[in-house]
């Protein structure tokens, strides 16, 4: 999966960020590989049958900044991200969207990635503003091309374009981590 590759590379990164400028308490990665939601109309989310789905709400309420990493499908959202977003759109779910900053990525295998965060965008949104809450999704997203001529399977940077790559992820952490800071 070059969404977990990507976010366990983030969380790397994150992790010797967090060791200079700004402090990050814990980070986690929640594998959607194990993905059990149901879809919205055969079942609801129940955390204490799941595994998955307390990690995730876990996760999720553990966190002032989440950040989404997803694949980029036929120029769309992955669609077990956006049964989660169904599935968490009632009230009983709203404070996982309170006093949160999300910042998106898109990855693709190709040329893309931005696509899912612009509509990951305004779904957040919508669901803030559904439920009434606070939070600040970030206007700065990450589009992670070919992302497995990037970072190989031991999270290393590889290829000619490596510099340029990092760059831009740690402009993408920085932004990110700073607008957590400002929100707090």
């Amino acid at each position: 999966s070059n969404s977990l590759r990507f976010s366990n590379y983030l969380k790397k990164e994150l992790e010797t960020v967090s060791e200079s400028e700004h402090p990050v308490e814990a980070i986690h990665v929640v594998d959607f590989s194990a993905c059990d939601i149901p879809v919205f109309s055969k079942g609801n989310i129940n955390r204490e049958t799941s595994t998955f789905q307390d990690d995730f709400l876990s996760a999720w309420e553990k966190s002032e900044l989440v950040f989404f990493v997803t694949p980029e499908y036929n120029f769309t959202l992955n669609g077990e991200l956006v049964n989660a977003f169904h599935q968490l759109s009632n009230p009983t779910y709203a404070h996982l969207f309170h006093n949160k900053v999300f910042a998106l990525v898109g990855i693709s295998s190709g040329r893309g990635g931005k696509y899912p965060c612009i509509e990951l965008t305004t779904i957040l949104n919508k669901l803030i503003s559904f439920s009434g809450q606070y939070s600040f999704v970030s206007p700065k997203f990450f589009e992670s091309h070919e992302t497995h001529k990037n970072i190989n399977e031991l999270l290393e940077l590889v290829g000619p374009g490596k510099d340029f790559y990092k760059k831009f992820v740690d402009e993408f952490i920085d932004y990110s981590l700073v607008m957590a800071n400002c929100w707090r």
